[in-house]
């Protein structure tokens, strides 16, 4: 364990991440076998399933074990209301079974597991603490337990996002992405390959797939750790590994990712800015917050994203990343330049027209710029 402030907080969210990335896998590769008979859509049409409840769950029952459910406050995305239907009583089996056998192996990873099995109303009770707005001031665990739903339904990338931030900042992420292959060259093939048959090819084993990335804001550097297989136990922080962002600054030479979703993102005014900023190479189009992992790492060098007119930013979906990316060399700023704000509540208000995430200040420099000269001919 790491010495210092917020120490036992990386600590426990280290483990927990890790955790919950097993229990991903496994209701990954039910979903993939079985179809998406437990994929469920919420109000904004977004899906949701039985691996969201339950991370959250397993998360936030964690966290208050360790920190005291009165001193834990956690922004979350999903709530119980589905969940308590009639119609969802099969569902919410499916997710009571589910944390208690992710529970079960919580000592594999350095955790403590519950006395005995938690009932329906313990589990219903740890998701449904988890309805903090954040805010400036006081400490509030932010999580998205699968961040990329779509991309965890469709076999693809996801991750697993949690950070803590106190009095309006980011002092820790950890990103779980259980897909993520551990070689540059199989994430890139696996976004150059035009069938997915060949997606199996050169790096399918299972044991060149997936990790844990985190950064401490009091500690230099940003750290990788390949996640647990078989009968392993975790052995942290002895596994981590150093990251840090790639060297290129000549955009002819750079890879930019972007979302996969058109409805949050604009691609052709990204495509437009790409273009004119001098980037040859067609984008990685990727889910999840795992773009922010692919910059860490040094696997890309460009992120960008500009929503569409009415969509507002949730800090689940960037803190983690941002705090990663940051520890790792990069830069992270709204379309004006400016840091993000996260101590506004659930959204990132203000927020100055999109999200820019660079390797270094060159290229962030030369995007910004960009912007500037590209926005008045948008059609955001």
């Amino acid at each position: 364990m790491e010495d210092g402030e917020y120490s036992k907080e990386l600590d426990i969210a280290v483990r927990v991440v890790h955790l919950s990335c097993a229990l991903c896998r496994r209701v990954q590769e039910g979903l993939l076998e079985n179809g998406n008979a437990q994929v469920k859509a919420k109000d904004d049409d977004s899906p949701v399933t039985i691996a969201d409840w339950s991370v959250q769950a397993t998360v936030s029952w964690i966290l208050s074990e360790y920190f005291g459910s009165k001193n834990v406050s956690i922004v979350a995305e999903e709530d119980v209301q589905t969940l308590s239907t009639p119609d969802s009583v099969g569902l919410l089996s499916a997710v009571v079974k589910t944390v208690n056998e992710c529970l079960a192996e919580a000592p594999k990873y350095g955790l403590q597991s519950p006395a005995r099995e938690l009932g329906t109303w313990e589990i219903l009770e740890a998701i449904s603490r988890c309805n903090s707005t954040g805010g400036p001031t006081g400490r509030h665990w932010v999580l998205d337990p699968v961040d990329g739903t779509l991309g965890f339904v469709r076999g693809d990338q996801y991750a697993v996002a949690l950070a803590l931030i106190e009095n309006g900042k980011v002092i820790l992420g950890v990103l779980g992405c259980p897909n993520y292959p551990l070689k540059k060259e199989c994430f890139h093939y696996h976004y150059k390959v035009s069938t997915p048959k060949l997606l199996l090819q050169p790096c399918s084993d299972t044991l060149e797939k997936g990790c844990v990335i985190y950064a401490k804001k009091s500690c230099n550097g940003a750290w990788m750790q390949p996640l647990v297989h078989g009968d392993k136990k975790l052995e942290w922080p002895n596994s981590a590994s150093l990251i840090q962002v790639s060297s290129i600054d000549d955009p002819a030479h750079a890879t930019f990712c972007e979302p996969v979703e058109k409805r949050n993102s604009n691609h052709s005014f990204t495509a437009g800015l790409a273009h004119s900023v001098g980037l040859r190479k067609q984008p990685l189009r990727v889910y999840s917050m795992v773009k922010y992992a692919a910059i860490a790492r040094g696997d890309a060098e460009i992120f960008m994203k500009f929503a569409r007119t009415g969509y507002r930013e949730k800090i689940w979906d960037h803190a983690a990343g941002v705090i990663i990316v940051e520890a790792a060399g990069g830069v992270v700023t709204d379309a004006g330049g400016r840091p993000l704000d996260f101590s506004k509540g659930v959204y990132l208000e203000g927020l100055d027209r999109g999200i820019i995430v660079c390797s270094g200040p060159i290229l962030h420099e030369k995007i910004i710029g960009a912007v500037y000269a590209s926005w008045d001919s948008s059609n955001l």
